[in-house]
């Protein structure tokens, strides 16, 4: 007698053990894909793009005082009496405008000396003088810097204006000269004649 429920068996056993076998690879691949799922969220997120900062203006050019062009001095006018030396020459009463001494008595040899005279950072190139003379001779004036015997910066030459209290203003060109300096004026004239009377002086630009 052939058993018939043998083969029935043996199916059902495999049918368990290939169901047992994919449950567990479902449940390997569940695990799996949370595994997976997991770990995409715990990556970073990608940084956001931030532009580059706009380039900030270049500042524009400040001109300091101490580069802007100086400014030209105001020459007042310089007494002849005023001088710190007065060599050879004396002083009187004047009969010009604005009243006050001149100097006179002036020949060769003599000499007016002014101490620390300021011209400034923009050169004086002029220099105008108040001058009288009766005299039959004509003298110079002479301008110099820092010493009697330095070379003259510029001359004057002065003849009879009628009178030694018929003042006149003469010009002369001077050598540019800047900054601080001793003044010299100094005269010479062929003789020892007295020559010239002078009320003032006044450097220009």
């Amino acid at each position: 007698m052939v058993d018939h429920r043998s083969p029935t068996v043996y199916r059902s056993r495999s049918w368990t053990n290939r169901r047992r076998a994919l449950i567990a690879l479902a449940v390997g691949g569940l695990v799996l894909l949370g595994y997976l799922i997991g770990q995409w969220g715990d990556s970073p997120e990608p940084a956001a793009f931030t532009p580059p900062p706009a380039p900030s203006p270049s500042p524009s050019p400040v001109i300091s005082e101490s580069s802007a062009a100086p400014s030209p001095v105001e020459y007042a006018l310089l007494q002849a009496e005023s001088a710190n030396e007065l060599a050879g020459i004396q002083t009187e009463g004047t009969q010009d405008e604005g009243g006050g001494d001149n100097v006179g008595w002036i020949t060769r040899h003599d000499h007016l000396r002014f101490d620390g005279f300021d011209f400034g950072e923009v050169p004086a190139t002029k220099v105008r003088v108040r001058v009288a003379s009766d005299a039959g001779v004509t003298g110079r004036l002479e301008f110099r810097l820092d010493s009697r015997d330095s070379p003259p910066i510029g001359e004057l030459s002065v003849s009879n204006t009628g009178g030694w209290q018929s003042w006149r203003t003469d010009g002369a060109v001077l050598e540019p000269v800047t900054g601080v300096h001793t003044v010299f004026v100094t005269f010479t004239t062929a003789d020892d004649s007295e020559f010239v009377n002078i009320n003032w002086f006044q450097f220009e630009h």
